[in-house]
């Protein structure tokens, strides 16, 4: 991490780092939240808009720089893993977390159900392709079986998808009617409480992810293992806690749609990008696709409970809850020996 040279190095000071910066990424979260609301409100956008693109594109920031870090450092399996877990944190527990906060159900609508949800899926969808595709058509020789290359060209393919996606948000724009509600005064002051907000959420989730690495490494926990939970949690916590609180203040199709918009982005933006910045990295498909797989599950969880009434009540938080736990247990079986699912 760019910030770990400066905080000296010892579990005393890296337990103190994770107990602190949950506070530091709250308060940042809640500048950025605060300043997407006026921004959305001066510019007429509609609140799933607001979630999806401008909340989630700046809570979706640490996911982006973790795979970034990763593919220049040569590790861009640890990457994927970490944007895969990230994403499957966020379907489950956010919006638990967030009906749970909620005064009474979590509400949704039509629009957050057949158009963000199913955007999405084809999101994941399209990363399968572009992976299947790095196998069949530019094999690693001196790696695992099902190793490919993804090459600049294939990590075209999902950022051209996620340019259809902001295409349609803002078709969606230009039919929305605002209301007349935007104001002109302090819109340059919100830019920069925006800007603010996000390098805030920046440097805490800087220094948390870099202590949990380096008590991970201290105490012996598997890369595996920390990279798709402890560091997957890790960066979703400005997701956390920017959709809890839109939830507590009753903007659910903010809360939702940061979920969808910050997954979209991840799965669209943040992996192939890093691939652009490297040139071309390997991917284990053997080990990509099945954790592509748990999250195809826990999407479909997700929706069928938010179609229901259109809400997420309590029961079906827990009933979230419950099954990251069960994800969580079944990494750990895989980490151990017990249990050999995933290959390679």
């Amino acid at each position: 991490m760019v910030l770990g040279d400066f905080v000296p190095s010892s579990p005393l000071v890296n337990v103190l780092v994770v107990l602190l910066t949950p506070g530091l990424i709250w308060f940042g979260s809640g500048w950025l939240e605060e300043s997407a609301d006026h921004l959305a409100t001066h510019y007429g956008l509609p609140a799933v808009v607001q979630g999806s693109i401008i909340v989630a594109l700046g809570s979706s920031f640490p996911e982006f720089a973790s795979v970034t870090i990763a593919a220049a450092a040569g590790v861009f399996d640890m990457g994927v893993g970490a944007i895969v877990g990230s994403a499957i944190f966020n379907i489950l527990v956010i919006p638990a977390l967030s009906g749970l906060a909620s005064e009474g159900d979590l509400e949704t609508s039509r629009l957050v159900v057949y158009k963000e949800a199913q955007f999405y899926m084809v999101a994941v969808a399209t990363l399968v392709v572009t992976f299947s595709l790095a196998v069949i058509y530019f094999p690693e020789p001196n790696a695992p079986p099902l190793t490919g290359q993804i090459t600049r060209p294939l990590a075209l393919i999902p950022l051209f998808l996620y340019g259809l996606y902001l295409f349609i948000q803002w078709q969606d724009v230009s039919d929305y009617d605002g209301g007349g509600e935007g104001v002109d005064d302090g819109i340059a002051r919100e830019w920069g409480r925006l800007l603010v907000g996000l390098l805030i959420i920046l440097v805490g989730v800087d220094l948390l992810v870099g202590s949990v690495e380096s008590l991970s490494r201290t105490f012996g926990v598997p890369t595996f293992l920390s990279g798709i939970t402890i560091i997957a949690a890790a960066t979703s916590l400005p997701d956390t806690l920017v959709s809890v609180r839109s939830a507590t203040n009753g903007n659910s199709a903010t809360s939702l749609g940061n979920v969808l918009g910050s997954n979209t982005f991840d799965l669209l933006v943040a992996i192939p990008v890093g691939v652009l910045i490297v040139g071309s990295v390997p991917v284990d498909f053997a080990v990509a696709v099945p954790m592509l797989g748990v999250l195809t599950l826990a999407t479909v969880l997700l929706f069928g409970m938010l179609r229901t009434d259109l809400s997420l009540t309590r029961g079906e938080a827990y009933g979230l809850m419950l099954s990251y736990l069960v994800f969580v247990a079944w990494i750990v079986t895989e980490t151990i020996g017990l249990t050999n699912l995933i290959q390679n």
